[in-house]
């Protein structure tokens, strides 16, 4: 997949790092707490300043997907049993982070009955429970309420169960999102085990399920997609009843995957927040660093 001809990364994508903050305690806590974030996994260039500011997306389930997705860094592998010990640490970790708001995504389970569905929504209630009645002793000052948290969850298609994404629903997480990613012509070759028009039918189903729900999705642009096929996605997803949506730009992980077709430029994703008002959305981000879950909580407030 690696050519000759290699379009050179302009300027705007050179990111600085963040000075100060948190970054180091962060990972540490993360290793400790044997969890898993998706930032690290699929090499997230806002990774740096997230942690940086007390902030990440966990990754629950598992390091290893069970789909060959092109664009994606997470390993494709035989799976790990479920850790059903993640939950409370995921929780845990998010008090000792003062999160106020935690977004939290997968691995692709095909292997689990459910998808993992069940296991989404323990980590949605561990999250959501206040701390144990025995604690109370101790000094909480600082401490966020958990009862205040929000949770954002990124899940996968679950193959259409919708009995799996009804326990997630019925879960009460305050976000739903899941990333539609591509045009309908380029998922053959970046998500060749996946459908289009499945996971349109996700988010329909969630508003079906919960009206209230905000149901949230993600673009990446630069596959060789064309502005035409990207208005056509939006307005797809609009109709779908997807309330918040991020457009990013698409970045290669490594020579093993799909090459960048474009680069797009600031004034390119400003035309493309445009065109998504225009169709309707009135909570969405686009920029080259933008991903499903950068800057979450603002969108989440916008």
């Amino acid at each position: 997949m690696c050519t000759a001809h290699k379009i050179k990364k302009p300027v705007w994508l050179k990111k600085p790092l963040p000075q100060g903050g948190d970054y180091q305690r962060v990972t540490r806590l993360l290793s400790n707490a044997k969890l898993t974030t998706v930032c690290q996994e699929a090499n997230c260039p806002n990774m740096f300043e997230c942690f940086s500011k007390n902030t990440s997306t966990f990754m629950i389930l598992g390091k290893e997907c069970t789909r060959h997705c092109r664009f994606c860094n997470v390993t494709a592998n035989a799976p790990s049993p479920v850790d059903l010990d993640e939950p409370l640490r995921v929780a845990k970790a998010a008090e000792t982070l003062g999160l106020k708001y935690v977004v939290v995504t997968s691995v692709t389970r095909d292997d689990l009955p459910d998808g993992g569905a069940a296991h989404f929504a323990k980590v949605i209630k561990a999250i959501k429970t206040s701390p144990d009645p025995k604690d109370s002793d101790q000094n909480t000052e600082g401490k966020e309420d958990f009862q205040t948290v929000k949770v954002e969850v990124l899940i996968p298609d679950f193959q259409g169960d919708i009995k799996a994404l009804s326990t997630i629903v019925y879960a009460k997480p305050d976000v739903v999102n899941h990333n539609i990613e591509t045009v309908a012509s380029l998922y053959d070759t970046v998500r060749p085990e996946a459908i289009y028009q499945r996971s349109l039918d996700l988010l329909r189903n969630v508003k079906s399920m919960d009206p209230l729900m905000p149901a949230k999705s993600g673009i990446m642009v630069g596959l060789g997609e064309t502005m035409a096929e990207l208005t056509q996605t939006m307005t797809d997803l609009f109709e779908h009843g997807c309330d918040i949506l991020t457009i990013g730009q698409y970045l290669q992980p490594s020579r093993q995957h799909l090459e960048v077709k474009k680069y797009y430029s600031p004034e390119e994703f400003k035309q493309l927040e445009q065109t998504a008002r225009k169709i309707g959305f009135t909570r969405v981000a686009a920029g080259p660093f933008v991903r499903s879950s950068y800057n979450a909580q603002d969108l989440f407030n916008t």
